[in-house]
């Protein structure tokens, strides 16, 4: 029958298509470049996918540096990237990033599978990254703090120069020890808004970065509670030091957190309580700040007051009253007595809320 045979001829047709798809891709499989590397869980993962290690070979010796270029990374079998990675790259004539942080969960072995387009020749490269998941060596690094750099884009802070800066500059500010960087989040990711395209607005970044160190004194005031309401009023936080990171850094000092917060700050105002701190008994802050929680931009009123960082806290207000005599407070209900202001144990006056 020419119905039935017309039919086979199609099939037929269809199967050699599916075969010499198939070869190809296993050809295409064979020589891909494949590049193995060793994230580390709980440390930052930077990749730069650019011209010079990606068309290497000698079939783009004729491609120009300047030719623009962009890639789609995934991971192997799947749509899109596992999500501890992340991928930006600001233009075709910039270089592109792979980045993120490893969790415990991600241990083992990740394929990314990267495709690199040539957008004035239309032609394609493509290229396998091994990712061997292991485990840091050294000594933990229970000291974490996070920063919002609002003078950056994140991929401003990715390249190794960059970032090595920042660590060397933060050292100002800490107890001597090693820094290392612990994670890079653009600000966009952290709910951010895009800036107007006014020169010198930047999204924002936020860098987070550990050590083995405690923290100074200058950085458990700055994020300390009174530091965050004396924000919240619109005054300039509780900065006792110098910013070893400007003028390169700009950082928003309303926006650093610090976890754990380590150990209990010696106030100048200690004499009067803890409770008048708003530190607790135990001694540490009432308020724990978590570094993954974070408004993406800080107030500008912040800044724009004309006090200078680093100013003297003026603290709670103290009036003194005299103390009622306790047998004046007798007659009243429990509940009366309990409600008011209670003296201080260590003064003759009392804190008025």
């Amino acid at each position: 029958m020419p119905g039935a045979g017309q039919a086979g001829a199609a099939m037929a047709a269809a199967l050699i298509w599916i075969l010499l798809m198939g070869l190809l891709a296993g050809l295409g499989d064979a020589e891909a470049q494949e590049t193995t590397l060793q994230p580390l869980v709980g440390r930052v993962f930077v990749h730069t996918l650019d011209q010079e290690t990606v068309l290497r070979g000698p079939e783009h010796a004729d491609v120009p540096p300047t030719a623009p270029v962009t890639y789609h990374a995934h991971l192997q079998g799947h749509p899109d990237l596992p999500r501890w990675l992340r991928y930006t790259q600001r233009s075709p004539r910039q270089p592109g990033f792979l980045y993120g942080t490893p969790t415990p969960e991600d241990r083992g072995r990740q394929v990314i599978e990267v495709t690199t387009y040539n957008r004035d020749r239309f032609d394609t490269t493509r290229q396998r990254l091994v990712l061997l998941i292991g485990d840091p060596e050294g000594p933990l690094l229970p000291y974490q703090a996070e920063f919002l750099v609002c003078s950056h884009d994140v991929e401003e802070v990715l390249p190794l120069t960059p970032a090595s800066r920042f660590l060397t500059a933060l050292g100002g500010l800490w107890e001597p020890g090693e820094l290392q960087l612990l994670n890079i989040t653009s600000a966009l990711d952290r709910g951010g808004r895009v800036p107007l395209p006014i020169e010198g607005r930047k999204e924002g970044v936020y860098i987070k970065v550990g050590s083995a160190s405690p923290f100074s004194t200058c950085l458990k005031m700055v994020a300390s509670p009174d530091s965050h309401a004396r924000c919240a009023q619109g005054q300039p936080p509780l900065l006792s030091c110098y910013d070893t990171l400007a003028p390169h850094f700009r950082v928003d000092w309303c926006n650093v957190s610090l976890h754990p917060d380590g150990p209990p700050l010696h106030h100048p105002r200690e004499h009067r309580g803890a409770a008048a701190d708003g530190i607790q008994p135990g001694g540490a802050p009432a308020a724990v700040h978590a570094a993954h929680v974070q408004r993406a931009h800080g107030r500008a009123a912040a800044s724009a007051s004309g006090q200078r960082p680093g100013a003297p806290h003026p603290g709670p207000a103290l009036r003194a009253q005299p103390v009622p005599d306790p047998a004046s407070l007798s007659s009243l209900p429990t509940t009366h007595r309990a409600a008011g202001p209670q003296p201080h144990p260590s003064s003759g006056f009392r804190l008025l809320a």
